[in-house]
């Protein structure tokens, strides 16, 4: 089965779609990688999607990519005599680590890592920032605040500080049983969440240990200010607009998008839009022309993929979303103008041999009109030099490495095929034309440029472009 368009999709399981037979359909409709949140269900309900997932890839043919999101540290009130209060604006509130329940003028707030970091001036969002108190002062457990923007309060509402870095690890307890779960299932990717600093990448990659993609959520602003260092620490990057947009203004977010997917790019590194994108279809059979526009400026901006969340957790028309997502980025890939607004940010190459040939087999397959780029890889750095370029033609990739073609189903462009090891220059021209054609990606009298390296097997070491006809 081949995908119409380069884009990738990711679709997030949940109540409303983590049967098999509905799984089937996900992927069918368009979905290329399952996002698995960890924030919600048990290990047992996780145990049947990921053996769904595994069985609709086996009956499909295709590798099929998995997220495993770690939920990361939740900063939350405490609770209320009550159980609710109504904040005015303009009222003065105190949030400390008294774990009496709270009420009209005070609440417990049991993270002394927030009061470490804190100072007048600071913001505290409750709530998604539907309730704003600002600190006047603050001392060792405790903060005296103004509400800024009044509302309701109630039992362990959300806590979000923006602009400071809070001494925490991005990792909690929770996460590390899930991380060890979801490695021993078979996660393709592992999504850290409350990354703050390049150290918590680090500390990620230490603890997934290569056993898995680590992909940094993105939605503190402290991260953006360290973007460049991440994005070197990363395998991979999801910009998490709605966390985003509590913790910055929403205008800020739009720029943001494009800094974070053009420096992943530039990086060759896949990039997940994800959060909000067709927010309405939860209870809607069709999206606003709004969200339609935004996933399709996602797609024109060149990300590797697009998310969604409760759409297809929750939602009440799951298949739906990913059906017009799927429409949306098939249609983006049809106008003129997109592959020309690609080029027109066409990235610096690094004086190497892999990304001499990566760019050069873009250049050719556009001279001689090939039909596809064949990328032979084991590691997937050859593949993912290829898709660095964004090609016109599809990139066809072929790896003897089954993690590494789970792994690439969220690279743009790529269509993964897990095959065995070439023995042989003429086996490796044979197989990427047979495979080609196979696929349906090539036909008879079209070329293919194929990209290897030589010794075959060995990671990192692109380098040759073959120009091969596709005779059967």
């Amino acid at each position: 089965m081949r995908r119409q368009r380069s884009a990738k999709i990711v679709a997030t399981l949940g109540p409303a779609s983590s049967a098999p037979e509905r799984i089937r359909a996900l992927f069918e409709a368009g979905v290329d990688v399952f996002r698995l949140n960890f924030s919600h269900g048990t290990h047992e309900d996780h145990r049947h999607r990921f053996e769904a997932i595994r069985a609709g890839e086996s009956a499909a043919g295709r590798p099929i990519g998995i997220i495993a999101d770690l939920q990361g540290p939740k900063l939350r009130l405490g609770t209320f005599c009550a159980g609710r209060i109504e904040l005015a604006a303009g009222s003065h509130f105190r949030v400390d680590l008294d774990n009496e329940p709270g009420n009209e003028s005070r609440a417990p707030l049991p993270h002394p890592e927030i009061f470490e970091a804190i100072r007048p001036g600071t913001e505290l969002l409750i709530d998604d920032g539907k309730v704003r108190l600002q600190v006047e002062t603050c001392g060792a457990g405790f903060a005296e605040t103004c509400c800024m923007v009044g509302g309701a309060l109630s039992d362990r509402k959300g806590v979000n500080v923006p602009n400071a870095v809070l001494p925490l690890s991005a990792v909690t307890e929770k996460d590390r049983a899930d991380l060890a779960f979801a490695l021993e299932q078979g996660a393709d990717w592992i999504a850290f969440s409350f990354v703050q600093r390049p150290d918590d990448v680090a500390e990620a990659r230490k603890l997934v240990g290569g056993r898995a993609g680590v992909m940094v959520k993105l939605e503190k602003p402290a991260a953006i200010q360290r973007l460049p260092e991440i994005i070197e620490l990363a395998d991979g990057l999801m910009v998490a607009r709605g966390d985003l947009g509590v913790e910055m203004p929403p205008e800020d977010v739009p720029s943001v998008q494009k800094q974070i997917v053009h420096g992943c790019r530039l990086a060759g590194k896949p990039v997940i839009v994800a959060t909000q994108m067709l927010e309405s279809m939860i209870t809607s059979p069709t999206p606003t022309r709004a969200e339609a526009s935004d996933v399709a400026t996602a797609v024109y901006e060149g990300a590797d993929a697009v998310m969604l969340s409760a759409e297809t957790a929750t939602g009440s028309y799951p298949v739906e979303a990913v059906e017009i997502m799927d429409r949306i980025a098939c249609r983006v890939q049809e106008d003129p103008l997109y592959f020309s607004t690609l080029e027109g940010t066409r990235i610096e190459h690094e004086h190497t041999a892999p990304d001499a040939i990566s760019a050069a087999a873009r250049q050719v397959a556009s001279l001689v009109g090939a039909a596809a780029i064949v990328s032979y890889t084991t590691s997937g750095a050859t593949a993912l030099r290829a898709a660095r370029e964004r090609p016109e033609a599809p990139i066809l990739v072929l790896t003897s490495n089954l993690g590494t073609a789970r792994r690439l189903a969220v690279l743009w462009g790529a269509h993964c095929v897990h095959t065995r090891d070439v023995r042989s220059f003429g086996d490796m021209v044979q197989r990427a034309v047979r495979i080609a054609h196979r696929e349906g990606i090539a036909q008879a009298g079209q070329r293919v440029v194929i990209t290897a390296g030589v010794p075959f097997g060995t990671p990192g070491a692109t380098n040759i472009l073959r120009i091969a006809w596709v005779d059967r």
